[in-house]
């Protein structure tokens, strides 16, 4: 029971000691704590300043990252757009060229084709034309074969001459 009731000469000297540090306290370490204490919530205050600031200027770089993406993904569109109209362009082109060239060959051809139907038109004409002055020459050597039909020819052209 001692220690719940201390003696009157302990608490004298606990109030000196007490007296004393709180002296020493204040002359020597209160000015230099409170410092430190001040130097860390200005620190605090500026740390905190800063991570505001960093905040801000993240959602800022944020909008204008967004912004350029915006911006990126509208000219590729754009890119693509065009892409696809100058592939259609093209094909296009392509097609009336391939189509063009289509027609001159069909052209060409008909001519061909008509310069070689005149040709054996021709060719056959002359094969006719020969083909009948040969059957010609066997009939009339066959009409003309005895002295009596060659002067009754000869008769007949003489009359067809004069009446002409």
């Amino acid at each position: 029971m001692d220690l719940v009731t201390p003696d009157l000469g302990l608490l004298f000297w606990t109030g000196i000691v007490f007296c004393t540090l709180l002296f020493l306290l204040a002359k020597f370490a209160w000015k230099p704590i409170l410092n430190a204490v001040n130097e860390r919530e200005k620190s605090i205050s500026e740390a905190l300043e800063l991570a505001e600031k960093t905040r801000e200027e993240m959602k800022s770089l944020k909008a204008e990252n967004d912004k350029v993406l915006r911006q990126a993904k509208a000219e590729r569109d754009e890119i693509l757009k065009d892409a696809k109209s100058t592939a259609a362009s093209m094909i296009a082109d392509a097609k009336k060229q391939s189509k063009e060239e289509a027609k001159k060959i069909v052209d060409s051809a008909r001519e061909s084709i008509n310069a070689e139907k005149a040709s054996a038109i021709s060719d056959l004409r002359s094969q006719v034309a020969s083909f009948s002055i040969e059957i010609a020459e066997k009939v009339v050597r066959g009409e003309l074969s005895s002295s009596e039909k060659q002067e009754a020819l000869a008769n007949k052209l003489v009359d067809d001459i004069n009446l002409n």
